[in-house]
């Protein structure tokens, strides 16, 4: 954990750094690929809805009952017609979920599921749902989803600016891709807590893009009156700033979750624990990804095609080219100075420790006193 912490300290001071900019391209293919395979996977499988917005009957046993889920299942099924969902709860009983049942053929179902089971009718629980309650659900959700992406959009222009508003609702559209279409690859029913889930990622993505873009907006201040550093040279800077608590702080919160999704629906076989905590899980790691590997290069991207900003990558690139030194120090926010910081050319992958320049270590070791 010490050389985890040593290593913070030295990418948040700029002794070393990854390029995340330059390597752009790469982080955009990669997301592009896994965009693309959610979204065929979404249109061939489709999402596997619950009964809650499909509509249908569900049957709860009594604690401890001695069938199993497969004997269940099968019985359920036969008394149906159609497929049916079982799922084993904490508490030893059994739900099965039918859709698109009447309250007639619910009746019908149960007095089967009784014989079957050979057990007292009245032992065991049903539930209509009607399919017009799972659409309220739904429009809700998308409402509520329309709404905070307007929100985060005006107060990220106003905060910060247009363009990170943008490179930040094309993060969260990317998270929520991703994570609907794993839901369509991997099969788990989608419910209420799958909603829930979905708009709760929302603010984990969120977090890490804005921790990124406060650092960004702090390095860019008069940036234009240097002639060292590019707006990518600095947005790389601030991703390493920021690399390590980003890192930190999708850990911690993805250990309860897969916690939930591993041990408590896999282990423990709590199954109506996966619909809320798969959701979480993956947009929680989609989010941290993309803050860094999305949002702040989309942000360089746009913000080079300014006029301004195409000016000062000239005039920086001039005086690279021409190899002088430029002796203008470019202060942040914290005061630390960028010229001692950060290498001559940002644009390489990894960056070692610096070497003192010259005039830094010039007079050192000496004895005090006047010279001979």
């Amino acid at each position: 954990m010490s050389k985890l912490g040593n290593l913070g300290a030295r990418l948040h001071r700029g002794e070393i750094s990854y390029d995340f900019i330059g390597h752009r391209k790469i982080w955009y293919g990669i997301s592009i690929l896994i965009t693309i395979t959610a979204i065929v996977g979404l249109a061939v499988r489709g999402l596997n809805m619950g009964i809650d917005f499909q509509g249908g009957a569900v049957f709860t046993t009594a604690k401890n009952t001695s069938v199993s889920v497969s004997q269940a299942q099968s019985a359920a099924e036969e008394a149906a017609g159609h497929e049916a969902v079982v799922q084993k709860l904490g508490d030893g009983s059994l739900r099965i979920q039918i859709a698109g049942m009447d309250t007639q053929q619910s009746n019908e179902v149960k007095e089967t599921l009784a014989e079957d089971f050979k057990v007292d009718p009245e032992t065991i629980a049903a539930d209509l749902v009607g399919p017009s309650w799972g659409d309220q659900i739904a429009d809700k959700a998308w409402q509520g989803l329309a709404i905070f992406m307007v929100l985060v959009v005006i107060y990220l222009a106003i905060a910060f600016e247009l363009r990170m508003a943008i490179a930040a609702l094309v993060a969260l559209i990317h998270d929520i891709t991703i994570t609907v279409g794993i839901y369509a690859l991997v099969g788990f029913e989608v419910t209420p807590g799958t909603v829930i889930g979905l708009l709760t990622i929302l603010g984990y993505s969120l977090y890490d893009t804005v921790v990124v873009f406060d650092s960004l907006k702090e390095q860019t201040k008069d940036l234009t009156k240097q002639t060292r550093w590019t707006y990518s040279d600095v947005a790389n800077r601030s991703i390493n700033s920021t690399l390590v608590r980003s890192i930190n702080t999708t850990v911690v919160a993805l250990l309860p979750v897969a916690g939930l999704l591993f041990i408590g629906g896999g282990v423990l076989g709590a199954g109506t624990l996966n619909d809320i905590s798969l959701s979480l899980f993956v947009g929680l790691a989609a989010g941290a990804y993309s803050s860094i590997f999305i949002a702040t290069p989309l942000v360089a991207d746009l913000k080079e095609r300014e006029p301004q900003m195409k000016a000062l990558k000239k005039r920086v690139f001039a005086k690279r080219a021409q190899g002088t030194a430029d002796d203008e120090e470019f202060t942040d926010s914290r005061g630390a100075d960028l010229h001692d910081d950060e290498p001559e050319s940002a644009a390489a992958a990894v960056v070692g420790p610096r070497a003192q320049t010259a005039s830094r270590s010039r007079g050192r070791g000496r004895p005090s006193g006047k010279r001979r």
